[in-house]
């Protein structure tokens, strides 16, 4: 084969793994640079020697849904679809703590929307009246156009009062969803958002929102598998090394002004550029005249998770997962497995979106907080002791999906010839999720190879086309909860790789 074309790939979360896969795929010799020093961005893993035992722990709680067709994609692209297996139907426990009442989100085999008539007929957190009200409002939905320009500026909020949904209608069902998937509330959500979400997960096919969840830690998906399928591409990925400037070569191409974790400064040269790294970072890389109008990217806000981790001395939960209603704990996942605990007890990881009020508080707040909750939740954990509690915080985990976003979010190509765009943040008509993530890096590998095609000289022998997300099943998809976003450029990447544990 003929070597192809050189491109630089900037962030080494989702959406850049993703971009330098597809393009070393198509025949370009790729360099992926990476301020941390590991892969998988918001979605990865660090040890913590634990009271418990040393753990493996995730810094966030990522599950896809069956119609994250990118994701899916990615997994298979890795060699690791089999370690995060797929529900072979939707099925969501629901409980009220403060009723104490469980109901299950479930579907059936028939089509949708009829595939979630029997779990909306039995669903005991909403009234026979308010169930009624979600049906009709769900059809409604339906019928909306997420690319409708029009729609982004709506709060999805207004939109459900407009059509009669009740606070508890909002609380028991569309938070409970959107909240997971959005990383904000109804009434601060763009409504083509929302209907992109509710669409595409629960209204369209009825598999699409079949739950994956990772059986093995983040960082096993999103560092070492990808890792490996990085190098067995071809892929030289440089990590703990910052990328401080791009600019265009006086004779063509770019160059890129970087430093390693020793400071020692170097310069790289390449015929394309992938900006893989949150809005700000980008804003901060772009030459002038980039974009029509950089300033956007600053105006597009961020939103944080809290993640609570807390380890038990026995089993306090029999399921995989459950979602709460009544109480500030949200999400609840078993993580036992793969965290590596040993000695017969369990570890809970509390998945928190929309976590402003809450994402700067002391660990002893927190710790005061929920364990009193998950006692209500969970009896047996009233007699459990508590061997750990710590958090993990992301305080820019996504963007903020509030209306008129979408207008902010740029497409891969920019005004530079050869300088693209990625990251879940950018125009993907998702949510700042895992799909979204690598959506967008195949979006800006795809643009490189089309413009860079009559040079490249030769293709990968049995290189993969670049998939079309979405078209093997006819769905597109998303992921939830929590959201897997770009890959950032950590301010601490020369610091030790354990940057998110706290104590109480």
């Amino acid at each position: 084969m003929t070597a192809g074309r050189s491109a630089l790939v900037v962030g080494g979360g989702l959406a850049g793994v993703s971009a330098a896969l597809a393009l070393a795929d198509r025949g370009h010799r790729v360099t992926l640079i990476e301020s941390r020093s590991r892969l998988g961005g918001l979605a990865s893993s660090f040890r913590r020697d634990s009271a418990a035992g040393r753990l493996t722990v995730d810094n966030g709680q990522h599950v896809y849904l069956r119609c994250c067709t990118a994701y899916r994609w990615f997994l298979e692209r890795i060699g690791a679809a089999a370690l995060a297996p797929l529900q072979r139907r939707l099925d969501v426990p629901v409980l009220d703590a403060a009723r104490g009442r469980l109901g299950r989100l479930h579907r059936t085999a028939l089509p949708a929307p009829l595939h979630l008539a029997a779990s909306l007929a039995g669903y005991p957190h909403l009234s026979a009246g308010e169930r009624a009200r979600t049906v009709r409002a769900a059809f409604a939905l339906r019928r909306l156009d997420p690319q409708d320009p029009a729609l982004d500026g709506q709060s999805f909020g207004d939109w459900l009062h407009r059509h009669g949904q009740t606070g508890r209608c909002v609380e028991a069902l569309w938070d409970l969803v959107g909240v997971a998937t959005l990383n904000a509330r109804a009434g601060d959500v763009s409504l083509a958002l929302a209907a992109m979400v509710f669409r595409t997960g629960l209204l369209t096919r009825s598999a699409a929102a079949d739950i994956g969840l990772p059986a093995v830690p983040l960082g096993e998906l999103h560092h070492t598998r990808a890792g490996a399928a990085l190098d067995r591409s071809g892929v030289r990925v440089r990590l703990r090394t910052r990328v401080r400037a791009v600019r265009p070569a006086a004779d063509g191409g770019w160059r890129a002004t970087v430093r390693d974790a020793a400071g020692r400064p170097a310069e790289l040269t390449a015929d394309t550029v992938v900006l893989a790294v949150p809005q700000r970072e980008t804003h901060g890389l772009l030459p002038p005249g980039a974009l029509p109008d950089p300033g956007g990217l600053l105006r597009i806000g961020t939103a944080p998770i809290l993640n609570v981790h807390v380890i038990y001395d026995r089993p306090v939960l029999r399921r995989p997962f459950l979602a709460a209603l009544g109480t500030p704990v949200q999400w609840v996942f078993d993580r036992t497995g793969p965290s590596g605990l040993a000695g017969g007890g369990q570890y809970l990881a509390l998945s928190q979106s929309a976590a402003g009020e809450e994402i700067d508080r002391p660990v002893a707040e927190l710790r005061a907080r929920y364990l009193p909750e998950l006692e209500r939740l969970l009896p047996p954990a009233r007699e459990a002791a508590v061997r750990d509690f710590f958090v993990t915080r992301e305080r820019t985990a996504t963007f903020a999906p509030e209306p008129g976003v979408n207008r902010l979010r740029p497409g891969p190509r920019t005004r530079a010839a050869g300088l693209y765009l990625a990251g879940a943040w950018t125009a993907t008509g998702w949510p700042a999720t895992m799909e979204s993530a690598v959506r967008s890096g195949l979006a800006a590998a795809e643009a490189a190879d089309a413009a860079d095609a009559p040079a490249v000289s030769g293709r990968a022998s049995g290189g993969a086309r670049f998939p079309a997300p979405g078209k093997e099943t006819g769905a597109s998809g998303v992921a939830a909860p929590a959201a897997g976003g770009a890959a950032a450029q950590d301010p601490a990447a020369d610091a030790p790789p354990v940057p998110y544990e706290e104590h109480p």
